[in-house]
């Protein structure tokens, strides 16, 4: 029997943007008020933006809308790939540690979740992860030929997530090599891919996804860079369950190609979305920092970096470097 979680119960309560005072709530789920109090401190911590107002109880600051499998598989070619998570640490260590554990997965294995305690970003950096605010996904993928396929697949992916955007906005979608997507120069979302397996046999991928749909104002707050959600793009509020079916279709049709043609037929769309086509931009790294004209990719998922006094091309492969238009 699956155990209930009082507090994500509570937030499928509150998710009708209602009053709902805390006798309400304790009543409904067999608990005292003081335990519903505990339970709602809790989902302010994990980044709902609750009001408490004496005399009328709980609300949240604006309606949520909850992933619902039955909203979503019905829409998937094999629904059983997808496993839906309300509160974990970090979907990409949860694929990891099924991998790990021996356990057999198929290709194409999906989970998401609505939170993550311990998101994380590229360079060991936090995702924000709050609750029921954005998309928070990882894939598990194999290559039989080894890590060296696998090179450049962090740019498929990127445009898997350009094209779903795009289903739903007008803005321009664009991307940064190696892992970021953005919109007006703003990062709307990020790719981590993640591997374990031999160079020359077969690798077990994970593709972790994080998408901005509706940023809560006091997690903002705790974002050191410029950033941008779906919300902010469309005229009406974005439904994740829609999206998401979305994203799952372009993930598979991009992998397909990938798995197919590497980037040899893909090159050419992810340069004509290069946020910093023909710019100058700074490569940086833990003790240098190169600038040059970012002239794209090329099939291997190189960067194509110009000096800008020689004209010398260098092609950048990845690791740990960061890009960003230089101010020069």
């Amino acid at each position: 029997m699956t155990r209930r979680d009082t507090k994500i119960d509570v937030a499928r309560v509150l998710a009708d943007g209602k009053f709902h005072s805390g006798e309400e709530l304790g009543a409904m789920f067999g608990v005292s008020r003081a335990a519903i109090a505990s339970h709602i401190k809790t989902l302010s911590k994990l980044g709902l933006d609750i009001y408490s107002v004496s005399g009328k109880g709980y609300k949240l600051a604006k309606n949520l809308e909850l992933l619902d499998a039955k909203t979503i598989t019905p829409h998937l070619d094999d629904p059983k790939l997808v496993e839906l998570h309300t509160i974990i640490d970090s979907t990409n260590e949860y694929l990891l540690q099924l991998i790990r554990s021996k356990e057999s997965i198929p290709s194409g294995h999906t989970v998401v979740a609505e939170c993550q305690t311990a998101g994380r970003g590229r360079r060991g950096r936090q995702w924000q992860s709050p609750f029921g605010s954005h998309i928070y996904l990882s894939q598990y993928r194999t290559m039989e030929d080894g890590l060296a396929a696998a090179a450049g697949l962090s740019l498929a992916i990127g445009l898997a997530v350009k094209n779903a955007c795009e289903h739903f906005v007008a803005e321009e979608i664009e991307l940064k090599w190696p892992n970021d997507v953005l919109c007006q120069g703003r990062k709307l979302a990020g790719v981590l891919i993640e591997a374990e397996g031999q160079s020359d046999g077969t690798c077990h991928l994970i593709i972790g996804i994080g998408i901005n749909v509706d940023m809560p104002a006091d997690i903002a707050d705790k974002i050191d860079q410029p950033w941008v959600d779906l919300n902010q793009l469309t005229e009406r509020p974005l439904n994740r369950n829609k999206f998401l079916v979305v994203l799952l279709r372009e993930l598979e049709s991009l992998y397909s190609e990938f798995q197919q043609n590497r980037l040899n037929c893909l090159v050419e769309t992810w340069n004509k979305s290069n946020a910093f086509s023909q710019k100058a931009v700074d490569l940086i790294s833990s003790n240098s920092i190169k600038t040059g004209k970012c002239l794209g990719i090329d099939s291997s998922g190189a960067l194509l970096l110009e000096d800008m006094i020689t004209g010398e091309v260098q092609k950048i492969y990845g690791g740990e470097v960061s890009l960003r238009q230089s101010e020069t």
